[in-house]
């Protein structure tokens, strides 16, 4: 058959499109083209000592880190291009490029979006919280259905909302409100204990999340308890379910269809059916325009909101808990840093947008814990057409269609080629906030500053600045009133649907008395 005859064929006949490229796969030549010059990992190394296989399967799924690493094994044989661009490229199916070049990272997340020939979302990677949360979701949308999903839900999100003086005085009262009678029962706690106290701050960091997002940025009036008790272990349950799901459930189940054989999922089906519970609570403020409900102008019906609110809902539980925990963890070993903080707002009653920008360390250290330990660790996308992508630099890279591409941050956000000694002053695997005056004062440009915490692009995420508001209402609070350090010098890494520190977050408190 004629090659460009199978070429038209595999376009137009569905399933048939993996025919087009097996003859260049079965003679091993890359499918890519241009400056950029992505190198090949091997689908089985025997002997050659890297972590796992580059693909999620039963026995890896939990430890997503160590696959990305698998892509990057054996770099130091390389230089340039090749040494943060490979690829899986395994005969009959689409091809899979990682990256952790930072131009790269920052061309696709540009050039992704709903318009024709634009990177779209890869869908694979998060099938499992779409089948908790819904497929209807502005996380799992794609083309004008995301754009139709971003225009529904996002606009109470914005700084142009959060951030309106009337309604942010509001809305940082009753934060502040929360997270001081949190901390306050914390502190009540050393009136019956000698300090130093050894504390998990991690699970105490999910209460005070979610109970802000519920009650204060929703308008629901759901009891600590019940927050602390009820909803945080079930959406705790729900979570982990959807990570094993995700791998495990091939045949595309949902959770409602399966039978409670087994304990864990009857205990994932219980869990479920709280978050459900949970998702009411927050949209019956709605009619009154509680909370940012009064930003919220669209007149469309409660059930086309729950999959968006069930997302916000696991996000807050997840994003933004990663976000202060690894904020409190690296100050816990780095007390200098932690006392520079202290003093930048011992005084600060005020947390206004204002306010937080002024408080320039602090905002370096939130900056440099979502370079060292971002949140989420990557972005996937996915070509929806052949198309070349073109860094800041003038590099072109001719990507194919249907090409899987994982944006991996985690570790273009620690490799000393982009965030080292040369580049910033300090080693990019330690956490140092000063390394951003540095940036700044030579006036870098802003493509030098990037570390994708919350992505790039159109489809940042739409969370961002209330992200942003609570870690610094919650780190700044907690400085406040505590002295901390870490139990243990090591800070590992575990990582799910988003990165913690391995520890829960273990520290010594004690009260401050300055």
């Amino acid at each position: 058959m004629p090659a460009g005859f199978l070429t038209i064929l595999a376009d137009h006949v569905p399933g048939l499109h993996r025919l087009k490229h097996l003859p260049r796969q079965l003679r091993g030549a890359s499918p890519f083209k241009g400056d950029i010059h992505p190198t090949r990992v091997p689908l089985f190394a025997a002997r050659s000592g890297r972590p796992t296989l580059p693909f999620p399967h039963p026995w890896n799924y939990s430890e997503p880190l160590r696959i990305l690493e698998t892509y990057f094994w054996g770099d130091d044989q390389l230089e340039g291009s090749e040494k943060h661009n490979r690829y899986l490229d395994v005969p009959g199916f689409a091809p899979v490029l990682v990256t952790r070049d930072p131009g790269v990272i920052r061309a696709i997340s540009t050039g992704t979006g709903a318009k024709e020939g634009q990177f779209d979302r890869d869908t694979l990677p998060s099938i499992g919280i779409a089948r908790a949360t819904g497929k209807d979701s502005l996380l799992y949308a794609n083309g004008p259905a995301w754009k139709r999903q971003k225009r529904l839900s996002t606009p109470p999100f914005g700084r142009t909302s959060l951030f309106q003086p009337e309604q942010f005085q509001e809305f940082a009262q009753t934060f502040r409100h929360t997270v001081g009678q949190r901390l306050d029962a914390l502190h009540e706690y050393f009136q019956h204990a000698d300090p130093p106290v050894r504390v998990s701050l991690e699970t105490e960091i999910k209460n005070v999340m979610l109970e802000m997002l519920v009650n204060n940025f929703f308008g629901a009036e759901i009891p600590y308890e019940q927050i602390r008790e009820r909803y945080v272990p079930a959406l705790e349950r729900v979570i982990d379910f959807i990570v094993s799901d995700t791998v495990m459930n091939r045949i595309g189940i949902p959770l409602r269809w399966m039978p409670a054989f087994n304990r864990r999922i009857a205990s994932a089906k219980r869990a479920q059916a709280i978050f459900e519970q949970l998702t009411d609570s927050v949209i019956a403020p709605r009619k009154e325009g509680k909370g940012l409900w009064k930003q919220f102008k669209s007149d469309a019906p409660d059930d086309l909101l729950r999959s968006n609110i069930r997302v916000f809902l696991a996000g807050a539980l997840e994003a933004t808990t990663s976000y202060a925990s690894w904020a409190i963890s690296h100050l816990a070993r780095n007390r200098s840093a932690q006392e520079k903080v202290f003093h930048e707002v011992k005084d600060m009653e005020d947390y206004s947008p204002e306010s937080l920008e002024k408080a320039t360390y602090l905002c370096q250290v939130l900056d440099e814990t979502l370079r060292l330990t971002p949140s989420l660790y990557f972005f996937p996308r996915r070509a929806t057409v052949d198309t070349w992508v073109e860094t800041t630099a003038g590099d072109r890279l001719w990507i194919p269609n249907r090409t899987h591409i994982l944006l991996d941050v985690w570790h273009a956000n620690r490799h000393e080629d982009h965030w080292g000694v040369a580049v910033t002053g300090y080693p990019a695997l330690e956490f140092v906030p000063e390394r951003w005056e540095k940036i700044t004062s030579q006036d870098r440009q802003s493509k030098d500053l990037l570390h994708f915490g919350f992505g790039h692009g159109p489809r940042f995420c739409p969370g961002k600045h209330l992200g942003q508001l609570e870690t610094a209402l919650v780190v700044g609070a907690f400085v406040k009133l505590f002295r901390f350090k870490a139990v243990t010098d090591e800070n590992p890494v575990k990582a799910g649907v988003s990165t913690k520190p391995m520890d829960g977050t273990l520290v010594e408190l004690e009260p401050r008395d300055d």
